[in-house]
C-alpha cells in the first residue's frame, strides 16, 4: 500500500502537471477568440426554430476546433522548445499531447454548449414541437446536439493536430482541414456520402426526429479519430 504522504505528493504532482498543461493549451488569446467566436456566431447565424440551432452551429464549431487545436504540438517547434522536448521520454511526450488535446476539446465543448444557450438568448427562436412534447423535447434535442458536436470537435481537433505534426506547420493542419471541410460541408458531399458524411448531423431530416441514420457519419468520425490518435506517436517519432 502507498503511504498517505506519498499518495498526496503524487496527487499534487499530477495537479501541477495538469495546471501547467492547461496554461499551455488554453492561452488567454485562444480562450478570448473562442468566446468571441461563440458570441458572434450566436448573433449572426440566424435561426427561426429551435431545431435549427444544431445545424447552424456544428459546421462553424468544426472550424473553431481545427484552428484551435492545430498548434497542440507544433507550438513546441514555434517556441524553439522542440530540442528540449526530444530529451523527454516518448511516453511522457505523448501523454502531454493527449492531455492537452483533452483539455482543449473539453473547453470547446463548453463553448459549444454555451453557444446553444446564447442563440436562445439573442435570437429567441420558436421552440419547435412545443405543442407536442414541451420542454422535455427541447432538453432532449440539446443533449443530442451536444453528443454530435462533441464527436465533431474531437474529430477535427485530432485531424488538424495530426496534419500539423506531419508537416511541422500549424497552417498545413488548418489548410488541410479547411479543404476537407469545404468538400464534406456541401450539397455535393451530402449527395455523394449521404448518412456517412462527416456532417451527417447537419444534413439530417429535421422533420423526422426518429431518424438516426446520421449516426453513421459520426461513427466514421470516431473511427478516423481513433486512427489519428493511434498513428500520432509514429509521426512524432519520425518528424520530431
Amino acid at each position: 500500500n502507498l503511504h498517505p504522504l506519498s499518495l498526496n505528493a503524487d496527487m499534487e504532482k499530477e495537479a501541477g502537471i495538469l495546471t501547467r498543461e492547461m496554461k499551455i493549451a488554453l492561452t488567454f488569446q485562444k480562450q478570448a477568440y473562442a468566446v468571441f467566436f461563440a458570441v458572434m456566431l450566436s448573433l449572426v447565424r440566424g435561426v427561426a426554430y429551435s431545431n435549427e440551432i444544431g445545424i447552424a452551429l456544428e459546421a462553424p464549431m468544426a472550424i473553431l476546433a481545427f484552428t484551435f487545436c492545430a498548434d497542440t504540438y507544433v507550438q513546441e517547434i514555434a517556441g524553439k522548445r522542440s530540442e528540449i522536448w526530444r530529451l523527454c521520454p516518448e511516453k511522457k511526450r505523448m501523454h502531454s499531447i493527449y492531455r492537452r488535446m483533452v483539455i482543449q476539446v473539453m473547453f470547446l465543448l463548453a463553448v459549444a454548449a454555451a453557444s446553444y444557450g446564447l442563440v436562445f438568448l439573442f435570437q429567441k427562436p420558436s421552440v419547435y414541437g412545443m405543442e407536442q412534447n414541451g420542454l422535455e423535447s427541447e432538453i432532449y434535442r440539446f443533449f443530442v446536439y451536444l453528443a454530435a458536436v462533441a464527436v465533431t470537435i474531437g474529430f477535427w481537433g485530432l485531424l488538424s493536430n495530426l496534419i500539423s505534426c506531419l508537416f511541422r506547420n500549424m497552417w498545413a493542419g488548418i489548410g488541410g482541414c479547411l479543404a476537407l471541410w469545404l468538400v464534406t460541408n456541401s450539397t455535393i458531399g451530402d449527395r455523394i456520402l449521404g448518412p456517412w458524411n462527416l456532417f451527417s448531423y447537419s444534413f439530417r431530416e429535421l422533420e423526422d426526429s426518429g431518424d438516426f441514420s446520421w449516426i453513421y457519419g459520426k461513427v466514421v468520425c470516431i473511427g478516423i479519430g481513433i486512427m489519428a490518435a493511434a498513428v500520432l506517436p509514429e509521426i512524432i517519432r519520425k518528424r520530431g
